[in-house]
């Protein structure tokens, strides 16, 4: 959950922004960054529980005043229905990467399941070659995962890239 500090007064955010499922919203969000020279490290998008509605998570580094800035022209964006730094705040946050992963041997295929039942990923598909592992969790356990599977070769990967929700607090 912790987020690293960039350079200068540069931090990593977590932004979720509620909007309304229309064509071009997300071209016009993603321009108010590039404009500024803020790259998007990581964006996902998807209905919520109403179709008329999308929730984007929006990870990104800038500095406080900008990012500040950011945020009052996203809020008065048409589309936009509540944008929210969840980066202070209790919250869960998960990532899903799919890794295909060289195997040349009986011997490194059964150390590539091993290291996938250790961080509780699973092999999706068996190739001749080649392992395809999803692994599903916190940013650290995926970037964990990889440097791991790195020693093995891996062909290809594919991330989706954060989502996170905050933590209800029972009452």
């Amino acid at each position: 959950m912790n987020l690293q500090k960039g350079k200068g007064n540069q931090k990593g955010h977590i932004i979720s922004v509620t909007v309304e499922n229309r064509f071009g919203v997300l071209a016009r969000i993603a321009g108010l960054f590039s404009a500024r020279g803020y790259n998007i490290d990581s964006l996902c998008v998807a209905e919520t529980e109403d179709p008329t509605v999308s929730m984007m998570t929006i990870v990104v580094r800038g500095e406080e005043d900008v990012l500040e800035q950011i945020y009052k022209q996203l809020n008065k964006l048409v589309d936009v229905i509540k944008v929210q730094d969840i980066t202070g705040q209790e919250f869960i946050d998960r990532e899903l990467a799919l890794v295909k992963v060289h195997t040349a041997n009986a011997s490194s295929r059964l150390e590539v399941m091993q290291l996938v039942s250790i961080f509780r990923a699973r092999v999706v598909d068996v190739g001749k070659k080649t392992l395809t592992v999803e692994v599903v969790g916190s940013s650290s356990k995926v970037k964990a995962l990889l440097e791991l599977l790195r020693t093995f070769g891996i062909q290809e990967i594919i991330r989706t890239g954060r989502i996170a929700i905050t933590r209800e607090f029972g009452k």
